[in-house]
């Protein structure tokens, strides 16, 4: 049976070993579900679009997630582009107004109407997509959203949301959304560790349902917990900037 390393913090393998788990069972399940997530998805990604049965072929999508696939789908009809690209899926993102990456953009100080602003001046279509009888997912479209679940599936999360689709969008390498919002700030590291205080700060927003107003709150949560990345970045990028003074 092949072997396949998996490498872990030094005190969650010493807490693994404390409590005997069964490490090989637990990863063998997890990685059995991990692959139907992203065999199943890519089978969507990749076959011929139908808007209407979305609820069947993205079962892990929350509604509102599905809702913002949608309206991907029917700007691009509506634009008679050859294909759904990632420009379209954030563009939709940004036009459903109220979903959680939203307010993770807002938090690391990128407008949503920027956004909206630099796609539409962004220019090119992008390749991929099938057959020209039919409609698809352009290739950057459809990795991204095999990138959206593999996001998901890495934090442990049992659903797909519009957070996670904005992860897809950043890490994915060649489309035009995730040009953009690199462009403005999103890099991927510093949006994921967003993404996990965004969804930290629901929670507690959740709690405290008394919060007058939850967006301003969950912006100021997000931003408190990313600070001490931040901060090791200003002294990384201040090091490097010394080193290169001594040249």
């Amino acid at each position: 049976m092949p072997k396949i390393n998996v490498y872990l913090p030094d005190e969650l393998a010493d807490a693994v070993k404390d409590a005997g788990v069964p490490v090989s069972a637990i990863c063998q399940r997890a990685l059995e579900q991990a692959v139907r997530r992203i065999t199943a998805i890519r089978q969507t990604a990749l076959g011929e679009l139908d808007a209407d049965d979305l609820t069947e072929r993205l079962p892990l999508f929350t509604g509102r997630a599905r809702a913002v696939v949608k309206m991907g789908i029917d700007r691009a009809r509506a634009d008679g582009a050859p294909n759904v690209s990632t420009g379209h899926l954030l563009g939709a993102m940004v036009a459903e107004g109220t979903n959680l990456a939203l307010h993770v953009l807002r938090a690391v100080d990128i407008d949503p109407a920027q956004v909206q602003r630099d796609l539409e001046r962004a220019t090119g279509a992008e390749e991929g997509g099938g057959a020209e009888a039919s409609f698809h997912f352009s290739g950057p479209a459809a990795g991204a959203l095999e990138l959206t679940v593999a996001e998901a599936t890495a934090l442990g999360h049992n659903y797909i949301g519009c957070e996670h689709l904005l992860l897809g969008l950043v890490t994915e390498p060649e489309g035009t959304a995730g040009q953009v919002l690199r462009a403005l700030g999103a890099e991927p590291r510093l949006t994921r560790r967003a993404v996990s205080a965004a969804l930290a700060g629901y929670v507690h927003l959740r709690a405290q349902a008394a919060t007058t107003d939850p967006a301003q709150a969950l912006a100021a949560t997000v931003r408190q917990q990313l600070e001490p990345l931040v901060a090791r970045v200003e002294r990384l990028e201040q090091r490097l900037g010394a080193g290169s003074d001594r040249e």
